[in-house]
């Protein structure tokens, strides 16, 4: 994760063909389409309106689920945190990338932790300590919390993200933050900004 110069800018979004993506995508939206009154096996609705009405409200909700997982694939996102946190607080950042390089980004049987569940968790956290009254965190934290000295690969992110959660938004701007960023760097600069936040905590032994 640690650079030996400072982090370039965010390139332009790349535009790749994948075969099949358009219907793997719409079998994934099936069971939400369904809760809408569609088949995807059998699209036969004269409204086009209610149609691109219903595919937006389940691209949505499809993309908090992704965003949002629950039971393990929460606690292995937590783990790739944690795991992270400790080996940026050691200096060990080749092996926090190396965990980050690793986690899938997607897992079909919704058992493990994947890009989108990791960034979806670190902001939820954030925006929690950052700017939720009832927080475990200090109301302190917030201003104290800097990136750890250095160049890193996502501090970009990390700082957007950061300005984000101490106003509640960092979950909210998902997919600004990605747009702007690049999904790599995004993952790299939550994690960035859990550990960043964890060591402020830490070190100043604020309670």
């Amino acid at each position: 994760m640690r650079r030996h110069n400072p982090e370039p800018p965010p390139g332009l979004p790349q535009v790749q063909f994948r075969p099949g993506l358009a219907h793997e995508t719409l079998q994934e939206l099936a069971p939400l389409l369904a809760e809408e009154g569609i088949d995807v096996d059998n699209i036969d609705v004269p409204d086009l309106d209610r149609l691109q009405h219903a595919m937006n409200r389940a691209v949505e909700r499809h993309n908090m689920m992704r965003f949002t997982p629950v039971g393990g694939a929460r606690d292995d996102a937590l783990d790739v945190l944690r795991e992270v946190t400790e080996a940026v607080a050691t200096d060990d950042t080749g092996h926090a990338a190396h965990v980050l390089d690793n986690v899938p980004p997607d897992a079909p049987d919704g058992a493990c932790a994947t890009v989108a569940g990791c960034i979806g968790v670190a902001l939820g956290l954030l925006d929690t300590w950052l700017a939720d009254p009832d927080s475990p965190a200090p109301a302190a934290l917030g201003p104290q919390i800097a990136l750890p000295a250095g160049h890193w690969t996502g501090e970009r992110a990390a700082t957007d993200i950061l300005a984000l959660a101490r106003k509640g938004r960092a979950v909210s701007s998902i997919d600004s933050i990605i747009v702007r960023q690049g999904g790599q760097h995004v993952l790299y600069g939550a994690a960035l900004a859990v550990a960043a936040a964890m060591q402020t905590w830490s070190r100043t032994h604020i309670r």
